[in-house]
């Protein structure tokens, strides 16, 4: 087997994200092309939002020196997209591209406050990053206003046939 190439590994993880946040409230995601020195992030059609994805074995087994990097990284790329909220996500060990809102979303602690509606100032103190799965920071996007709400898997029963109603005499009580 030969070995893959990064840039591979990286559009694979970038695909999947995209594939997820398409799904869970983010429609018009796509891959970025890359943009050079003025780098914005992998992911672009999510206003308001950049994002950083990591895959492969470095994301699988990143330490955190390795987290430290790519949230300094990350802060670049938000800072050239002009956009409000910027996320680290990693691949984790043994959680597939299928899988990709369990893998890790990485923020500082004072973006997450100022989603979760608890601003926080912007010193080195609370600058530290917070981690959680990707699901979970799209629920907070969502409920901080980005994104929409994605379509419900199942949709609901909405009658039919059988919309007689019927009254069932239990234990010899009436019923009313």
């Amino acid at each position: 087997m030969t070995a893959r190439r990064p840039r591979d590994i990286g559009t694979a993880a970038e695909t999947a994200v995209v594939r997820y946040l398409t799904t869970a409230g983010f429609p018009h995601a796509e891959r970025r092309a890359l943009r050079g020195n003025l780098d914005a992030g992998d992911i672009t059609g999510t206003p308001g939002v950049a994002w950083e994805v990591k895959g492969g074995d470095a994301a699988k087994t990143a330490s955190d020196l390795t987290i430290t990097r790519w949230m300094a990284e990350l802060a670049v790329e938000t800072a050239n997209a002009k956009a409000d909220v910027g996320l680290l996500v990693v691949q984790r060990g043994g959680v597939g591209p299928g899988n990709a809102g369990r893998w890790w979303a990485w923020m500082p602690a004072f973006q997450l406050a100022a989603l979760a509606a608890e601003p926080l100032s912007t010193t080195e103190f609370d600058g530290f990053p917070v981690r959680m799965l990707l699901a979970d920071a799209l629920t907070l996007l969502r409920a901080a206003g980005y994104g929409q709400e994605p379509a419900p898997l199942v949709v609901p029963y909405q009658g039919g046939r059988h919309t007689d109603t019927h009254t069932i005499d239990l234990l010899g009580q009436e019923a009313s």
